[in-house]
């Protein structure tokens, strides 16, 4: 009996090893049961691998992320995910049909790969294949092919087709962009058409764009028209912060409007003046001026970035630490004009930290520009550009909302004029909103020469008015801090086309983003 089991067992390790014994791979189950048709239940995984990988290396030009999908599929030993669970559930079908709408969000079908699937999903739904070995190449392409779709329609739609900080030189917003992680549960998810719903933008905004896309198409409108709509979904799409409160501010730059939401009602709204727009030709003025070193070929650029970060306190009567670049191309040739110009304006100069104490004595033509020893500051008061407030929140350029001292700039109807601050025309409804406090809020009023409400305060701000006017004792008006009742997320963004009450509203792209972000995404419109 030992000898006859010593001869049976190298037999069935040998029939093994030819593949008799080795069970039908779980795509050979799925397409022989949903074919009706036995051939697939050949289907061999050592097989089918190479082929894969042939197909994987000549579709990888074609792909935007060829080298995620190859790790992902290595690290599943390239099981075809995507065709074993949802080719027979009509699941790859719904895939087809969802990238066939994609030019409802603007995007054209043509670049998720549906004419390859479509004619994949054909030749496999034919079911006319003589061998096996016919089978590996569809299979294999049908799968490339639906996991470079399902990828990108996915990080599209999640979080827009275009990275607007790679294309807009001031954009500082940390927007959320696809990672591994996300792309690795796209491509092993277990409910494709759950995961085709998740990444659908969600916001009622966005699906009222949807909506003035197709009746715009209808209509017959304009390519530009057409062309700023697709924009500023695209822009929608973009994954911004999350902020955990209901409040929040907006400022939208080419509108010059601040807005004040809490959830969907409004709270405040006003008008701004931003940050003007670069000088024409920037680029290659810019070219310029970092060959030569002259400020006087260095272009101008005050526009207002974009950016996202909570306001967290008030200064009443603040100071302005007069920047570097406006030192320069303005404070330099109005003192070099009139020696009066910086005491008029109270503005103190300073060198190494020290004040210097006359500055009207200081011969400015003996200093180039460039090469300035002095900073400046202007002190707090009535002729002060900050005005009465400024609002401070973090962030890395040195921006601010504020008062002014200049409100004429409100009546304008492009209000792109600042030096890239953002200049609001209620500041002091702004500032009660922040603080809260019906006793801060007075504190806050009483600081800049306003009675209080509460008039059993009145005392107190007789007193104050009082020591101001002491002309014995001179007064110096200082700045004074205020913190708001909590910190409030701050968006400055830009938006070209929005809806607003059953319309569609459209601005004039003043900084030339509209521009820029077509540039690269035309290549993927529709």
């Amino acid at each position: 009996m030992k000898r006859n089991l010593r001869l049976i067992i190298p037999f069935f390790l040998c029939l093994s090893a030819c593949g008799w014994f080795k069970p039908v791979p779980e795509v050979g189950s799925v397409l022989a049961e949903h074919l009706d048709n036995k051939l697939y239940k050949k289907f061999d995984t050592a097989a089918y691998i190479p082929v894969f990988r042939r197909v994987a290396d000549s579709l990888a030009s074609h792909f935007s992320n060829p080298q995620t999908i190859r790790s992902l599929y290595a690290a599943q030993e390239y099981e075809p995910h995507l065709v074993q669970s949802f080719y027979a559930t009509g699941g790859l079908d719904s895939l087809r049909d969802y990238l066939k709408r994609a030019d409802l969000h603007g995007l054209d079908p043509k670049i998720f790969r549906l004419k390859q699937i479509e004619a994949l999903l054909a030749q496999l739904n034919a079911n006319r294949f003589s061998s096996i070995e016919e089978v590996y190449p569809v299979v294999a392409a049908l799968e490339l092919n639906a996991a470079e779709g399902l990828l990108k329609y996915s990080n599209f739609l999640k979080f827009g087709a275009v990275n607007p900080r790679k294309l807009l030189s001031r954009f500082y917003i940390r927007i959320g962009r696809p990672d591994s992680t996300f792309m690795k549960q796209v491509l092993q998810t277990d409910d494709l058409l759950k995961t085709l719903e998740s990444v659908q933008p969600a916001s009622e905004a966005y699906k009222q764009m949807q909506a003035a896309l197709a009746a715009y198409r209808r209509s017959g409108a304009d390519q530009q028209t057409l062309r700023t709509l697709k924009i500023n979904m695209e822009r929608m799409r973009w994954q911004m912060p999350a902020n955990e409160d209901d409040e929040m501010v907006l400022v939208n730059i080419p509108d010059f409007s601040l807005t004040w939401f809490d959830k969907t009602d409004t709270l405040a709204f006003m008008k701004v003046c931003v940050g003007g727009p670069r000088e024409k030709a920037y680029e290659e003025k810019m070219k310029r001026y970092l060959q030569t070193g002259s400020l006087d070929d260095k272009p101008r650029n005050h526009e207002t970035p974009l950016l996202a970060s909570r306001i967290n306190s008030i200064q009443a009567n603040p100071i302005w630490n007069i920047p570097v670049s406006i030192a320069q191309s303005e404070i330099y040739y109005q003192a070099l004009k009139d020696p009066y110009y910086l005491s008029n304006s109270n503005i103190k100069v300073y060198r190494k930290g020290v004040e210097i104490g006359e500055p009207d004595t200081i011969q400015w033509s003996r200093y180039p520009r460039n090469k300035l020893p002095y900073q400046f500051k202007q002190g707090s008061g009535e002729g002060n550009a900050l005005g009465k407030f400024k609002f401070i929140f973090n962030n890395g350029s040195s921006i601010y909302l504020h008062d002014t001292n200049n409100k004429y700039g409100f009546k304008l109807r492009n209000r792109a004029i600042s030096h890239g601050c953002v200049r609001i025309e209620k500041p002091l409804e702004f500032a009660e909103l922040l603080v809260r406090s019906k006793s801060q809020y007075d504190l806050l009023r009483m600081e800049v020469d306003l009675p209080p409400l509460d008039t059993t305060k009145m005392p107190i701000f007789r007193r104050k008015q009082e020591r101001k006017r002491d002309t014995v004792n001179s007064y110096q008006l200082r700045p004074k801090w205020f913190g708001t009742k909590k910190p409030v997320y701050l968006l400055i963004s830009y938006q070209t086309a929005w809806p607003q009450n059953g319309r569609i509203e459209f601005r004039t792209d003043v900084y030339g983003h509209d521009e820029i972000l077509w540039r690269s995404l035309k290549k993927y419109a529709a």
